[in-house]
């Protein structure tokens, strides 16, 4: 199962702990998302840094389109140097244990989301902070 993560919040007053770990997660910008394995190690950094981003489970069709239109390569698009069908297949192998290092940069840059936040000092659901259950319709707003 593939987590998504989001770093919603800036770098303003954070603790050294939590920004060490978010730069371990190459989540270091806001608004930077990043699919991570769900582990207890992974888990156990999501946790620390739960006040500043948001989390949840990632579907197979979300990661497509994540993978389609704000993957890259170096400096390429993925879209550019890759086939439809092809994405597809990586989408389906980084959702069955591959790591989406072997095939694209880690780190996806979004957008803010359309129609903006609730609030970013709140959890889920009166917020957008921590775990989250609908982590798809966030990253198709912020695609």
């Amino acid at each position: 199962m593939k987590i998504a993560v989001i770093r919603i919040r800036g770098i303003r007053n954070i603790a050294p702990k939590i920004k060490h770990t978010m730069k371990l997660m190459s989540i270091e910008k806001e608004n930077n998302c990043v699919i991570v394995e769900d582990t207890p190690q992974n888990m156990g950094m999501i946790n620390r840094c739960k006040d500043y981003i948001t989390y949840g489970v990632i579907s197979e069709d979300t990661l497509f389109a994540l993978l389609k239109k704000r993957g890259e390569k170096g400096s390429r698009m993925l879209r550019e140097i890759m086939e439809e069908n092809e994405i597809k297949e990586v989408a389906k192998k980084i959702m069955h244990k591959e790591s989406v290092r072997d095939f694209v940069d880690p780190v996806f840059r979004l957008h803010p989301p359309r129609k903006g936040y609730k609030t970013i000092k709140k959890p889920a659901p009166e917020g957008d902070l921590g775990k989250r259950e609908d982590m798809n319709s966030l990253i198709k707003k912020m695609m």
